[in-house]
């Protein structure tokens, strides 16, 4: 077992950035390391620690943690701890405990381990240096973490995430309306902030329908490893560890909002474990109101006053009503929102700017009122300049006014609203509606009803249901007789083999349509409810969503219409119709997405003369809810919804007055539709997706795309770590370990191997397949594999070249730039990508320029082992001056190179602090804790800019053959 002693100080092989570690403690088991360059604790099992002793030798130089230097003239060790003698800079002898060496110093492992005779093949530092490089330039690009998702690059997602993702502790609302995609809104978020350590511990808490979906979707598009935490998963970790609170024993956590509900010792413990990051989806079934508040709003509410960051993904405002919509903001800025009467007054005011903004885009000329309310907002001398000489006819800077007022308008940095009129993508809507007799068993049961009294809505407009309520007949016994059952059969036969989504309200209903099916017809069918466990709803999904044999057929209860996706089919059955325009939204919403290729044919069985034909003339004559989505349906439902009721109970009459309904109603969407688009907030939808910025965003990642050098990267990468690979198809491959494959050498790579592509469309229509870009866990973790280690950080070979002399012996240094600064600051970003690169010979001539690395590789040869041997036996002590030079050009190039990444790092957060500073004093959604942030976050990178060491990474000794 390896002797740990407190004091020692080891270097972890797998985080070289982290410095020289202090051991602090160490029992049998475990040993605890304190890096000071970066303030961390890691504790190790002893055993497998990946930590490695650091010992100099005579000859090196080394730091204290005073900042002085000696040169080691020898070494001694008392008690397991190593005292170093030496002569300083002055001349002066003295003694250097280990413990008072600098936190900050980095190994000049390549010299020692090639002297040593530890000489790795070429390829390895070809591979090398390849990725340092290619690892540096995704650091650097603005779109890292956003676009390494199995996910289609549309403008207005990416810029949501681009825009969120790099706030400091973002606090927004996500309200794009159904089918824009706010879940991978919220993925890609996340999976940026996670990247860049901007955030470590994620709880996010969705209804009990939707947990298994979550982890589905952000395992399979953005590989992020979330755990379920439910009552049962709770229990297990409390039976087996012993841990306190189950919420810390994993960081990505999805809990269901029903375990934080009920169970108020889950919830107390959820609430105190620490987090960066809160995310709820469908957050517009907590009820609030001015009065009252329900225990899941409370809850939210109090995980939101811990949580800095908080993204709360939910309907649109036009779907919430007001007091609903304000019950959201009030959770993400309780001190800004924190009375609905007032907020009231302020929308009123954002509708005179969001008027006078858009007679600006409409290229209007602004009257009086547009001005002023243009200049309430706008108190800097520039943009009164802008208004000024627009006022005056001057329409050239127009744009320049509207990009100023879309960061200082109203909810504008708390609110994500996008709009399918202000998207593009959509497939159209086309309605078969079908008439079918009202069948007898039927009639007799609804007048019965309806002289014993009113029956529930959903009961009424189930007649099936209705008819066994009875009780004067075998469950099932509907089927036989209910004409939308063989209408049903029909439509699969004629529509086959295209998959269809049937919904219907009731889970009863959709178990007896799902066994008819499956047993009278032998159609491919399978049933998706509420009664089911969430694992056997992604069960019966995944069936359904499987291309080759998946079964034609899946028949939901309304739990269908709630968060699942399944637009890779494109006829939808409604077997019945919900009371609410809102709930058939979500119906048609599941098929009706961005993305979706087809139109979406939707059908509609009714039965002729009962309450079923009055709702689906009232949804399609009246509201037009079926062909297009009715924005307005929240309202004329609210307003209409008792004489609408009435018509349906008492249908035989309200037949017969059903034109003055229709009538009434397309009259109320008429009204509504025009002064929705009257007040629509122009000003606010640009904001959510700013064209300009959203365009140039989608740009760069398409030529990313086309350009990305990953498939030949990964060429070599496979060769070097003895993967086998061969073609699959046009863009993918099949991978698997060779016989000398390096044992997990890639993450996730079993010895069944996988099919894997780089091209984003094969992996968006192939969901088994791998989709490898530079953040997939196995691409990242194999180049953290190679820069983590010494694996090729040395290298001897010959090398042919006109002009070079046989015998000429040549170094090859690559040096690196490392802050002490952890992951979340990025100072990687404002630091050269391919760091320092001296190629001198033993006359000190310069060779960078003509010896390039694809110059070199063209007849690189590496030495044998004895050869190489040989080589350092005689050349050894001019080496080490040779690399002793090399480090002396790239010190003296340092101070330029950190002059300039101190500019772009002031010139950057310095853009953004004016820029907010600026936004506070007209809008107060900008939070002074962000620019606090902001200033802090200055000084933190220029403080670490100015530690930055340079490091010797990688060593090559080239001699040059005729």
């Amino acid at each position: 077992m390896t002797d740990f002693i407190p004091g020692q100080r080891w270097i972890s092989e797998a985080e070289l950035q982290q410095g020289l570690g202090t051991v602090l403690d160490c029992d049998e088991r475990t040993v605890t390391v304190l890096f000071m360059a970066t303030g961390e604790t890691r504790t190790y099992a002893r055993q497998s620690a990946p930590l490695r002793r650091v010992r100099f030798a005579p000859g090196d130089t080394v730091r204290s943690h005073e900042g002085w230097e000696m040169t080691v003239t020898g070494v001694r060790e008392q008690a397991g701890l190593l005292r170093y003698a030496g002569a300083r800079d002055d001349g002066q002898t003295v003694w250097l405990d280990e413990s008072a060496l600098d936190s900050f110093t980095r190994l000049n492992q390549p010299l020692q381990r090639l002297l040593g005779g530890q000489i790795d093949h070429d390829r390895w530092f070809c591979l090398r240096a390849e990725t340092m490089r290619l690892r540096a330039q995704r650091w650097r690009s603005p779109l890292y973490g956003l676009t390494g998702g199995r996910t289609s690059l549309i403008p207005h997602q990416l810029y949501i995430a681009h825009e969120v993702a790099r706030r400091h502790a973002p606090r927004v609302l996500l309200a794009d309306e159904v089918g824009l995609g706010k879940t991978i809104e919220a993925g890609m978020i996340l999976h940026q902030r996670l990247l860049t350590g901007r955030a470590r511990r994620v709880l996010v808490v969705v209804p009990d329908s939707l947990v298994h979906q979550w982890l589905v979707e952000m395992r399979r598009r953005f590989n992020l490893a979330f755990s379920i935490l439910d009552a049962e998963r709770c229990a297990a970790i409390d039976d087996s560890s012993g841990m306190d609170n189950p919420f810390e024993a994993e960081q990505l956590v999805i809990s269901p909002l029903s375990l934080l509900v009920d169970d108020e010792t889950r919830f107390d413990q959820a609430l105190a474990a620490a987090w960066d990051l809160l995310v709820v989806d469908e957050a517009h079934h907590l009820q609030w109101t001015p009065a009252h508040s329900s225990r899941a709003y409370d809850c939210i509410e109090a995980l939101a006053r811990r949580v800095a960051g908080v993204l709360l993904l939910t309907a649109t405002p036009e779907q919430l009503g007001r007091s609903s919509h304000f019950a959201r903001l009030r959770l993400l800025d309780p001190d800004r929102f924190h009375d609905y009467q007032a907020f009231l007054a302020e929308e009123a005011g954002y509708a005179r700017i969001a008027d006078a903004a858009a007679r600006l885009l409409d290229d209007h000329a602004l009257d009086q009122a547009a001005c002023d309310a243009l200049a309430a907002v706008i108190e800097d001398s520039d943009s009164r300049a802008l208004l000024a000489r627009i006022a005056a006819g001057d329409d050239g800077c127009r744009g320049q006014l509207i990009e100023q007022l879309l960061d200082r308008h109203g909810t504008g940095r708390i609110l994500f609203r996008n709009t399918r009129q202000s998207v593009s993508g959509f497939p159209r809507r086309r309605l078969h509606a079908t008439g079918l007799p009202l069948p007898d068993e039927y009639a007799v049961t609804l007048r019965a009803q309806q002289d014993r009294g009113r029956p529930r809505m959903r009961m009424l407009l189930c007649p099936e249901r209705l008819f066994e309520a009875d009780g004067n007949c075998q469950p099932g016994a509907w089927l036989d007789f209910d004409p939308r059952v063989a209408w049903l059969h029909d439509t699969l036969r004629r529509l086959r083999p295209e998959r269809v989504l049937v919904i219907t309200a009731s889970k009863e209903t959709a178990l007896d349509l799902s066994t008819w099916l499956r047993l009278r017809t032998g159609i491919g069918t399978t049933v998706f409810h509420e009664g089911m466990t969430l694992v056997e709803r992604d069960r019966a999904a995944a069936w359904f969503a499987d291309p080759e044999d998946g079964c034609q057929a899946l028949v939901c209860s309304e739990i269908g219409s709630e968060g699942r996706n399944f637009q890779f089919a494109h006829h939808l059955v409604l077997f019945d119709l919900p009371f609410h325009p809102d709930l058939l939204e979500q119906r048609i919403g599941r098929l009706d997405r961005i993305g979706q290729r087809h139109d979406v044919e939707i059908h509609v069985p009714y039965l002729q003369n009962s309450p079923q034909e009055i709702l689906m003339r009232w949804y399609h004559e009246g509201l037009n809810a079926f062909e297009s989505p009715c924005h307005a349906g929240f309202e004329i439902h609210a307003r209409l919804e008792t004489t609408l009721a009435d018509a349906l109970h008492q249908y035989e009459e309200g037949l017969d007055d059903i034109d003055t309904l229709l009538a009434t109603t397309q009259r109320l969407r008429e009204e509504m539709d025009e002064a929705l688009e009257r007040g629509r907030d122009r000003l606010l939808e640009l904001n959510a997706c700013r064209p300009g910025v959203a365009e140039a965003l989608t740009g760069q990642a398409l030529r990313e795309d086309r350009s990305s050098a990953l498939p030949a990267y990964l060429e070599r990468l496979f060769d070097a770590f003895g993967v086998d690979s061969e073609p699959h198809g046009p863009h993918s491959l099949v991978i698997h370990p060779g016989e000398a494959a390096q044992t997990g050498a890639l993450p996730g790579l079993g010895d069944d191997g996988m099919t894997v592509t780089c091209d984003r469309d094969t992996a968006l229509a192939n969901e088994d397949m791998q989709f490898l870009t530079w953040e997939h866990p196995l691409v990242s973790g194999a180049m953290e594999a190679i820069l983590g280690n010494e694996t090729g950080n040395t290298s001897m070979i010959t090398l042919q070249r006109p002009g070079l002399r046989a015998g000429l012996l040549l170094t090859e240094c690559l040096f690196v730039l490392e802050p002490p600064a952890t992951l979340a600051l990025q100072t990687t970003r404002y630091l050269p990508p391919s760091g320092i690169r001296i190629v001198i010979d033993h006359e000190l001539r310069d060779h960078a320029s003509n010896l390039t690395p694809q110059a070199i590789a063209e007849t690189a040869q590496s030495l044998p082992a004895d050869t190489c041997a040989r080589v350092i036996e005689a050349y050894g002590e001019r080496i080490r001056a040779l690399v002793d030079e090399a480090e002396a050009r790239a010190r003296a190039r340092v101070p330029a190179l950190l002059e300039t990444a101190r500019r772009e790092a002031i010139a950057d957060t310095g853009a953004e602090i004016e820029r907010l500073r600026a936004l506070a004093r007209v809008n107060p959604g900008v939070r002074a804790e962000e620019i606090t942030h902001f200033e802090r976050l200055q000084s933190q990178l220029v403080e670490a800019i100015d530690q930055t060491r340079l490091r010797l990474d990688a060593l090559r000794v080239m001699v040059s053959v005729a």
